[in-house]
């Protein structure tokens, strides 16, 4: 039997270490400024506030205790 992609019971679970979870929205972030090359005026200001939010989330996780 197939198993259906949207039931995540059965796999396994990958751990992300902090230091992979900031570099992630780094590269996400990086991302945004090249689409933000080539948005309009609306898809610009999102794409602003959305990265402005990323970087308050990595201070957030900088300063978060290890667990």
């Amino acid at each position: 039997m197939k198993q259906n992609p949207q039931d995540v019971a059965g796999r396994p679970k990958k751990f992300v270490s902090k230091e992979e979870m900031i570099n992630n929205t780094k590269d996400n972030m990086r991302e945004a400024e090249i689409s933000m090359e080539f948005a309009g005026e609306e898809e610009l200001e999102h794409l602003q506030e959305k990265n402005e939010r990323r970087k308050h989330a990595i201070q957030r996780m900088k300063n978060e205790p290890l667990t």
